[in-house]
């Protein structure tokens, strides 16, 4: 009888994330796969649950909504600052991801932005995480399955 995923079981996997425009956010190939235990919670909720009850060998489809994934956007993550804030060492373009020091707690902390606006005296960044707001499809097989067994 094939072995099939079921909770706690260490699975061995290759995966590509997608957007709904066709763009590769992540790819774990073959020659790379990436390993993990079920129930773990190191991948969203119906990740884990279109991976249960899989065998080695097979493949399967799953979108995760912007909730389950990186979140929605959030607006007040979009701030517009002074353009010499961000440093005079390259010229800004929006798309860029830059890294931005702020202060929380009482320390400095490097967190990154992306550049979506450019103007003459100033820039907005967007502190939100690149993927928030987007539904991401991903495409998962299983390579390998290491049963769990209570000690």
């Amino acid at each position: 009888m094939e072995p099939i995923v079921e909770n706690q079981d260490r699975i061995t996997l290759t995966f590509i994330g997608k957007l709904d425009n066709g763009a590769v956010f992540m790819r774990v190939p073959a020659d790379k796969p990436m390993s993990l235990r079920i129930g773990d919670a190191e991948l969203p909720p119906s990740v884990e649950q279109t991976l249960t009850g899989m065998k080695i060998g097979e493949t399967r489809t799953v979108r995760v909504d912007p909730d389950e994934g990186y979140g929605p956007r959030m607006k007040n993550l979009l701030h517009e600052v002074p353009r010499n804030t961000i440093g005079h060492r390259f010229e800004p373009k929006a798309g860029m991801l830059i890294s931005q020091k702020v202060e929380r707690d009482g320390k400095q902390h490097s967190v990154p932005a992306t550049i979506i606006e450019v103007h003459d005296e100033t820039v907005v960044l967007d502190y939100n995480h690149p993927l928030a707001g987007h539904h991401l499809t991903y495409e998962l097989t299983v390579v390998a399955i290491e049963k769990f067994s209570q000690p």
